[in-house]
């Protein structure tokens, strides 16, 4: 065992340095958003992995456990945590392309939804870029084009293909597991829009997040788009 322990304190854990674990000074955490999409991490990983000897796994759980376990696990969803106005959300990160850093908003004349922002350049194409904040009424007031935006603000690159649609996010939290089928029911506070494109909440570490559902939402976004 020590021999194992040996080996494993060569691998540099910097996620519990300087990463999402630690005092997230990693100058890569920005670009990555959490330290399990970085690639360094990944790496890490399997050289830990190619220094663990096969008896190492001496777990004793019965064969029920384990599938218990496994049925558990691929139960769970990634869920993408972010911030808007004072919400807490969280869309699937199956229903995103990316996300990418803040860039300039083109305004667009004659709106005739005020959810829509303008164009954006995405990749090379200009993309449509809507306040999902006002979509959920979360901000009636703020100019989204014309306010300052926090530096920890992110653009969500919502929709596959041809469908792609920007939403501006005041700040990424990270990636998240849940089981979308066992989501909490919304608290009676909760109204409006919110609440119509909402699947439940979800417990992401200390916080309570309202999970979209992402069918409902690409709906309403193509008819703010018509």
């Amino acid at each position: 065992m020590s021999d194992v322990l040996a080996r494993l304190s060569e691998v540099d854990d910097c996620w519990n340095r300087i990463g999402i674990r630690g005092d997230k000074r990693c100058e890569r955490l920005p670009e990555h958003v959490h330290c399990r999409n970085c690639p360094v991490y990944a790496a890490a990983a399997k050289r830990i992995l190619d220094r663990l000897p096969p008896q190492a796994d001496t777990h004793e759980h019965s064969a029920a456990d384990t599938a218990a376990a496994q049925a558990a696990q691929a139960r769970l969803s990634s869920l993408l945590v972010f911030r808007l106005q004072g919400e807490w959300l969280g869309l699937p990160t199956k229903a995103l392309d990316e996300v990418a850093s803040t860039r300039a908003i083109l305004t667009l004349p004659h709106r005739r939804d005020p959810a829509v922002l303008g164009v954006t350049n995405v990749r090379g194409t200009l993309t449509v870029c809507v306040s999902l904040a006002r979509l959920l009424g979360l901000d009636t007031m703020a100019a989204d084009t014309g306010r300052e935006r926090p530096a920890a603000a992110r653009m969500l690159i919502f929709g596959g293909a041809g469908r792609a649609v920007v939403l501006p996010v005041d700040e990424v939290e990270g990636i998240h597991s849940v089981d979308l089928d066992a989501l909490e029911g919304l608290p009676a506070t909760v109204a409006g829009a919110s609440l119509k494109y909402s699947r439940g909440m979800a417990r992401c570490g200390a916080r309570s997040v309202g999970v979209l559902d992402e069918n409902l939402l690409m709906q309403a976004l193509e008819r703010s788009l018509a």
